[in-house]
């Protein structure tokens, strides 16, 4: 560190930095072969104009006090001293807890804050408002695996264990002989992992495999979602349809005798069931080819071809995030499952079912063998909590019901919202109706680095500072590396990070002492480390002390064996490793699920036809998936995300034959639209799209042009002002905002300014 470059850690990549000359420089990790380009958002972002250097509050909040408004993200900010902004909030925390507990309190965050795991945004607030406020209505699941994360436990029992602990890519460049990807496993995706990556192996490792003759072969409408070292085959399926390619797969193979029928008999629970939905008996439809032709798109040769190619090899059958954030989104993770068992291959190496894996930068990897540097939150004294792409409705309906994984639950009636790392103007879908529902509560306070639109929807906005700015631990349970996050800056004017400010308000409310328990951060900092160190010491590994561990700025930790996890276990001995599951075994017929009578989740895999698809010949379904630049909307603003930008907007992709016949080019500004709303985006012609598809991905600052409007035209490509706030079915509730309709015409008009990265007025 003679030079300057001191250690560093993010979500996208170890890395060092240094400040030098007024100029931050970083460069990324020497051990990393294949490091993300996302940390060069950092260098612009950094000192952008986009920073908070103040404390604001809201003009109407401030001069009329607390209370519904609509006049959330129109009104003008007046700056405060933090003293100032302190005391009216601790008094405004005091009142709604008073007045109304603290279940009227949503405490918001959704983790990627921060890599280091004491400046973790999430553990902070949750910590704060636990111990000071006594609890708060919670959120869980999350947006990327909403649908997957509650029906993976009904058949397979473990979530954690299938996405954490099981096929890696250790062993798919060794052992797999087919990678059948459903949604792929795009690069952009599995380069980001939260506590950050000091190597990036998924290219690595599907290369070596191509090599070696495994084959990929990539199911979904985007050819780049496989990076090209796998050399995979594209097979373009219309978006939404995978349960139906899969149902059509298993058929074939069921009606031609080439499944396993010992695996299924011996690991599986319901097959009889299925089996007769699967051949009609229970319908009078067979799940064939020819039925699943039309709906898919593909040839019925060819699915039938395919089911053939599986039979035999170590197949490896992969279901992406994107197939679960749709309309009935349990289907294809609960298909993609009966399909590995009836090829009888789960549990082997480099074979089986890797839900996710791809999806992000942890699945496929080993998990660390030490204990983790965690801040504890304490213990909520609130019993309420959502599944968190409900927000909106539970702001615009509380007292109202909902079902939620064989449940009739209802709705709080939220008054403040205390949202700390995260931005729901980035991942919530419907922007608009969120917008009004973010109107119905009494007060929303945000801690921002950034004016994004949810700190423009914000009464209260407190700067924090950015990571680079503070010192802390970086640390991810499945990557060796634990890295010293040396500060490499001073904050941004009057930032301060999020425990500092906590225990500010925490003094005020009377627990100070029980927030901070007497440590400063770098205290914090030695106490969460000292449990990874009596880790290495029961282990009788080194375990440096927490000063030669700053001073080294990392240290390499032991990793648990690739044993393939609890699906091996179960393989191996399924009487003494039985699944978590009712039955003990693998569920291709629930009957726990299927005594909760939901219409939208049968009690085994069904093709259920989405309602929000295009009309023939005039709209197209829109891909709004993961950026490529940034981590959702993090660093918009930084040079990296704006570089890949064209005109300022977000870049949109188009088959020609759709632009062609709508009398667009590569690179017009296009507008996108539907009954929710519209955006502008530049356009992008190429062939890696399916016809009848647009591409945009999520991350774009939502840029309204008129915030007077009720609905707007965001002129800078958030996608989310399209898709719909609806459930993928009442028994996840999780979000579909991966595909919606869309018309789309060129936009001849004045080209309205890009304002999303201006501070307000």
């Amino acid at each position: 560190m003679d030079d300057g470059f001191k250690p560093h850690s993010s979500h996208w990549g170890v890395f060092s930095a240094r400040w030098q000359n007024d100029a931050l420089e970083v460069r990324n990790h020497a051990g990393d072969p294949d490091p993300n380009l996302i940390v060069q958002n950092f260098p612009a972002a950094l000192r952008h104009p986009a920073r908070i250097a103040k404390p604001m509050i809201r003009r109407g909040w401030l001069e009329q006090g607390a209370g519904p408004s609509a006049r959330r993200g129109r009104d003008s900010f007046v700056e405060v001293t933090w003293d100032q902004a302190l005391d009216l909030l601790a008094g405004e925390l005091q009142r709604v807890k008073d007045s109304h507990g603290p279940g009227a309190i949503f405490g918001g965050s959704y983790g990627w804050a921060s890599a280091g795991r004491f400046h973790h945004a999430q553990s902070q607030v949750h910590r704060f408002l636990n111990l000071t406020m006594g609890g708060y209505v919670r959120s869980v699941n999350s947006y990327s695996a909403g649908a997957s994360s509650v029906i993976v436990p009904h058949i397979l029992g473990n979530y954690h264990g299938l996405t954490m602990h099981n096929v890696t890519w250790e062993q798919v460049a060794e052992h797999s002989e087919i990678v059948l990807a459903f949604g792929g496993m795009a690069l952009k995706n599995s380069m980001i992992a939260g506590g950050g990556i000091s190597q990036h192996v998924e290219k690595g490792a599907m290369q070596k495999a191509a090599e070696r003759g495994c084959a990929f072969l990539l199911v979904g409408p985007l050819r780049q979602d496989l990076p090209q070292e796998a050399t995979a085959e594209w097979i373009s399926a219309i978006p939404g349809t995978d349960t139906a390619l899969m149902l059509a797969l298993v058929h074939t193979l069921v009606s031609e005798g080439l499944q396993d029928q010992a695996f299924i008999d011996r690991y599986c629970e319901g097959w009889p069931v299925f089996q007769d939905y699967l051949l009609g008996v229970s319908d009078g439809q067979p799940k064939d080819a020819a039925w699943a032709a039309p709906i898919t798109g593909l040839p019925a040769g060819e699915i039938t071809a395919l089911a053939r190619r599986l039979h035999g090899k170590r197949v490896l059958v992969t279901v992406a995030h994107s197939l679960q954030r749709a309309e009935h989104g349990e289907q294809p993770v609960w298909m993609g499952a009966v399909l590995a068992a009836v090829l009888g291959q789960i549990g082997l190496p480099g074979g089986g079912y890797g839900y996710a894996m791809g999806a992000i930068g942890y699945y496929g990897r080993r998990n660390n063998a030490v204990s983790s540097p965690t801040l504890s939150q304490g213990r909520n004294g609130v019993a309420d909590f959502i599944p968190v792409a409900r927000i909106a409705d539970m702001l615009l309906n509380p007292g109202g019901q909902y079902r939620y994984d064989g449940e009739t639950r209802t709705y709080p009636d939220i008054r403040m919202i205390y949202w700390a790392g995260g931005n729901p103007f980035h991942h919530h879908q419907d922007l608009n109706r969120l917008r009004r529902a973010f109107a119905q509560v009494d007060t929303v306070v945000v801690h921002e680095l950034a004016w994004t639109a949810t700190a423009r929807q914000a009464d209260i906005v407190l700067p924090v500072t950015m990571t680079l700015e503070r010192e802390d631990i970086g640390y991810s349970a499945n990557d060796p590396l634990m890295v010293a996050m040396h500060k490499i800056v001073e904050p941004f004017g009057e930032a301060r990070d999020d425990y500092a400010i906590f225990a500010g308000l925490a003094q005020r409310l009377g627990s100070g002492e029980r927030f901070t328990e007497g440590r400063d951060a770098r205290e914090w900092l030695a106490h969460l480390y000292d449990r990874t160190r009596k880790s290495l010491e029961m282990q009788d590994l080194p375990a440096p002390r927490f000063d030669e561990f700053w001073d080294a700025g990392s240290l390499t930790l032991p990793q648990q064996p690739d044993d393939g996890g609890f699906l091996r276990a179960f393989r191996d001995d399924p009487v003494a490793h039985p699944l978590k599951t009712p039955s003990g075994r693998i569920e291709i017929f629930s009957a726990r699920i299927a005594g909760f009578e939901e219409p939208d989740c049968p009690g085994h895999p069904t093709w259920l036809p989405p309602v929000d698809v295009p009309r023939p010949g005039a709209s197209l379904f829109l891909v709004a998936n993961q950026p490529a630049t940034r981590l959702h909307s993090q660093l918009d603003f930084g040079g990296h995300s704006a570089e890949a930008k064209r005109r300022g907007r977000e870049v949109a992709s188009m088959h020609p034959e759709d632009a062609a016949r709508r009398g667009i080019s590569d690179g017009d500004i296009i507008r996108l639209f539907n009954e929710r709303g519209a955006c502008l985006a530049a356009l992008r012609v190429t062939t890696d799209v399916r016809p009848g598809v647009v591409q945009l991905p999520t991350g774009a600052w939502y840029d309204p042009d008129d915030p007077e409007d009720e609905n707007p035209l965001c002129v800078h490509g958030n996608p989310n002002v399209l898709t719909r706030d609806v459930g993928t079915s009442a028994l996840a509730q999780g979000c579909t905002g991966q595909l919606t309709a869309v018309e789309v015409e060129k936009f001849d008009g004045n080209l309205p300014p890009i304002r999303a990265f201006l501070p307000p007025s």
